[in-house]
């Protein structure tokens, strides 16, 4: 599913912490004035520049630390694939619960009543991303090109906020009746959960290349360089997860046993795993 958005569709969904915080204002006066003129630019963006998204919901199961995105007919949002493995990090600190991503989704000979009603049998795969115009359009000032890319990253979040209430509400529909403001939804507040891809839950980048395979990112412009980091910089990408009991958490630190484990999960070298996740070793 391909779905572009009027910047006045998404605007409104702009978590405007993370703005002020990418400036390093703190004085609200500050704020004001720098959201009055960050308003103005959105308006004139209006027209001419877009938000971009890509949906897929899969069936899937756990295996291990593994997600495996699992065979399913093709039905709307719903696609078929052949059993194309998303591997997990988990955590390994001692005042941790040693949580997984995997957890929150249901081993494929574990469908009991009583775990079938809690875990999840399905999982969906999203990314979203602005308009490369607004890295690239305002060269010539240095001031105007900062402030869209700032608000290009606010842009391209704000839609991946815009999609997930779409995504429980209608195409998924497994929160239909969710009636949330804006202000709740930027509080999480809402069912499940929507790791993005390079956040501390799912903190290898290069996990955009499986991603890409599934999804084609190429259909809303996105490339990806040799890290999997995501070109425009306005991007983001994850999974999306029903799970009730579901939550974030950060991976951390993670042992040699998990890395070279990892490696192999993953098919690739342990150099290049090592590379990936290096922030976490």
């Amino acid at each position: 599913m391909i779905l572009s958005y009027d910047i006045s569709e998404v605007a409104p969904y702009i978590n405007w912490v993370y703005f002020f915080f990418a400036w390093q204002v703190k004085d609200e006066a500050e704020q004001r004035r720098l959201r009055g003129e960050a308003e103005k630019c959105l308006s004139s963006f209006e027209g001419k520049y877009h938000t971009h998204a890509l949906f897929q919901l899969f069936d899937a199961h756990s295996d291990g630390d593994d997600i495996v995105v699992g065979r399913s007919e093709e039905e709307g949002v719903r696609r078929k694939e052949e059993g194309t493995r998303i591997p997990c990090l988990r955590q390994q600190q001692a005042d941790s619960n040693y949580l997984c991503l995997a957890d929150f989704i249901a081993p494929l000979t574990s469908l009991s009543p009583e775990k079938g009603s809690r875990r999840g049998t399905e999982i969906g795969l999203f990314a979203t991303s602005a308009d490369s115009g607004l890295e690239h359009d305002f060269d010539g000032d240095p001031y105007a090109k900062m402030m869209a890319q700032l608000l290009a990253d606010r842009l391209a979040e704000a839609t991946a906020e815009r999609l997930h209430e779409q995504v429980r509400k209608e195409f998924w529909g497994y929160a239909a009746d969710e009636q949330l403001t804006i202000a709740e939804m930027q509080q999480e507040r809402w069912q499940g959960i929507r790791p993005a891809v390079g956040y501390p839950s799912l903190p290898d980048a290069s996990v955009n290349f499986i991603l890409d395979r599934l999804l084609d990112f190429s259909k809303i412009g996105i490339t990806l360089t040799e890290s999997g980091a995501m070109r425009p910089h306005a991007s983001v990408s994850g999974l999306m997860m029903a799970h009730p009991e579901a939550r974030y958490f950060s991976v951390g630190k993670i042992g040699d046993d998990q890395l070279r484990d990892y490696a192999r999960r993953r098919g690739l070298p342990l150099q290049d795993v090592r590379k990936f996740l290096s922030s976490n070793i």
